[in-house]
């Protein structure tokens, strides 16, 4: 990081006017990992008669970034692959869109900010990435709906516990 001084409007604990920082803060969003392929292309472009359907594994994952700390990677794992009536493979994206976070919670309630919350917050921007990705891949563009994050989190939490891959420490 800079060894900068704060803005003058922004103390160096973070929080304007002296405020102490709220309980979920967004210190940055980027993509982690991309890949788009296109396997059967060229032909696939030719052959394609009618719209391809889409499936679409979404996966969550947090972490944190220093041992008993409150900031946190939480990266929204999201795969496409479309495929023709066919069966051909028309295209595959994987998308890896990551946040840290700062998370001043009551730790009863640090896996649903962490889990509910913070993807809620990235999913917007990693809809547009996948939108702008495949419309410029040569394909109409995947418009994901919106999802329920309360409802993945509590599926998955009855399926035994925090979801595959996810870390909370």
């Amino acid at each position: 990081m800079s060894d900068l001084p704060p803005p003058a409007n922004m103390p160096p604990n973070g929080a304007p006017n002296g405020q102490p920082p709220g309980p979920l803060v967004v210190n940055l969003q980027y993509v982690k990992d991309l890949s788009f392929e296109v396997p059967g292309a060229p032909e696939i472009y030719t052959s394609m008669r009618e719209q391809p359907r889409i499936d679409v594994a979404l996966d969550v994952q947090a972490r944190a970034l220093q041992q008993g700390g409150n900031v946190f990677e939480v990266t929204l794992q999201i795969r496409c692959e479309a495929k023709t009536t066919e069966n051909v493979t028309a295209f595959i994206v994987e998308l890896a869109y990551s946040g840290i976070f700062t998370v001043n919670v009551q730790p009863d309630v640090l896996e649903p900010v962490l889990l509910v919350e913070c993807p809620r917050l990235l999913f917007p921007f990693a809809r547009n990435i996948l939108s702008d990705v495949t419309r410029d891949g040569g394909f109409m563009p995947v418009a994901l709906t919106p999802i329920d994050f309360v409802a993945l989190w509590q599926s998955r939490r009855g399926q035994g516990g925090a979801p595959e891959g996810t870390m909370l420490s």
